[in-house]
C-alpha cells in the first residue's frame, strides 16, 4: 500500500445529497484558501484537530471498494482539496488504477495549477464549484486580493471547459443575491460555460444557523437564510439565459 498523507475528517460510504443526481461515495478534505464567512465546514478549512486528522487509506479504499457498485462518483470535497492536490493525485491515480469508477472534485478553482495538472492526467471526471458572488464580500479576503482569486476562477473555469468535464455549478442565494446580480456574473462567465457540454446550474440558499454553523455567525444573521421567493426569482433569471437549473430549497418561506 503506498503512503499517501492526506489529512481530512472522514468519508461516507453512501451519499445521495452531494452531486445531483448522483450518489456518491464522499471524502472531505482539510485545509482551504479561502475565508467565507458563510463557511459551514470553516473548522475542517483551518484545519481544526479536533476534525481534522491524518486518514487511513487503506480502510479508505477497501469501503470505497465495497461501495463501488452503488456509487456513481467517489466525490472529494473539504474544505479545498485541491490544497492537498499532489496526495490527492496520488489517491485518485490509486482508485483509477486499482479500483476503477468515476471521481469528482468539489473546488473553488482558484488553484489553477493543480487542477490543471489532475485534469491533463485524466484524474477528475466531475468538477462541482461555487460561484460566490460577489467574490470581494463572499471569499472573505480583501478587495485586491479577491479581485485576483477571480481571476483564477475565470481560468479554472477554462480549464473544465478545455477538457470538456461536466461541470455542477452552484450558485449559493444570499439575502443580497438579486437576480440581476446573478445575471451579471453568469453574462460575465459565459464564454467559458458555453463550451461546457454537460453543465447544470443549482441555485441553492446559503443556511445559517441553527442548521448550520457558519465562520461568522453574526454575517451570516444578516445575510443567511434567504426566502424562497429569492431562490424561484433568481431560478427564472438563470433560466432565461439559457441554462438548465435546479433549485435546492431547504428553507420554509
Amino acid at each position: 500500500m503506498e503512503d499517501i498523507r492526506l489529512v481530512g475528517a472522514g468519508w461516507k460510504n453512501v451519499s445521495l445529497v452531494d452531486v445531483v443526481d448522483s450518489v456518491t461515495f464522499t471524502l472531505w478534505l482539510c485545509g482551504c484558501n479561502l475565508r467565507c464567512p458563510f463557511c459551514h465546514n470553516w473548522k475542517l478549512a483551518v484545519n481544526n484537530p479536533e476534525r481534522c486528522r491524518l486518514l487511513d487509506i487503506e480502510r479508505l479504499l477497501d469501503e470505497l471498494n465495497a461501495a463501488k457498485m452503488l456509487v456513481d462518483y467517489l466525490h472529494v470535497t473539504g474544505g479545498e482539496p485541491l490544497v492537498q492536490w499532489y496526495e490527492l493525485g496520488r489517491l485518485l491515480r490509486l482508485v483509477k488504477n486499482n479500483i476503477g469508477g468515476r471521481t469528482s472534485v468539489n473546488t473553488n478553482l482558484t488553484l489553477y495549477s493543480p487542477l490543471s495538472r489532475l485534469l491533463k492526467e485524466g484524474l477528475v471526471d466531475h468538477i462541482a464549484t461555487d460561484l460566490k458572488l460577489p467574490p470581494e464580500v463572499m471569499y472573505g479576503h480583501d478587495s485586491e486580493t479577491a479581485s485576483k482569486l477571480w481571476s483564477l476562477y475565470e481560468r479554472g473555469l477554462m480549464l473544465v471547459a478545455d477538457y470538456g468535464v461536466p461541470l455542477e455549478l452552484r450558485i449559493p442565494i444570499t439575502k443580497f443575491s438579486k437576480p440581476a446580480l446573478v445575471a451579471e456574473y453568469l453574462v460575465k462567465i459565459q464564454p467559458y460555460l458555453s463550451k461546457i457540454g454537460k453543465l447544470i446550474v443549482v441555485v441553492q440558499p446559503l443556511l445559517g444557523e441553527p442548521v448550520t454553523t457558519p465562520r461568522d455567525p453574526e454575517w451570516c444573521k444578516l445575510f443567511c437564510n434567504p426566502d424562497n421567493g429569492l431562490l424561484d426569482g433568481v431560478a427564472e433569471t438563470v433560466t432565461k439565459l439559457g441554462f438548465r437549473v435546479r433549485v435546492k430549497k431547504w428553507l420554509s418561506s
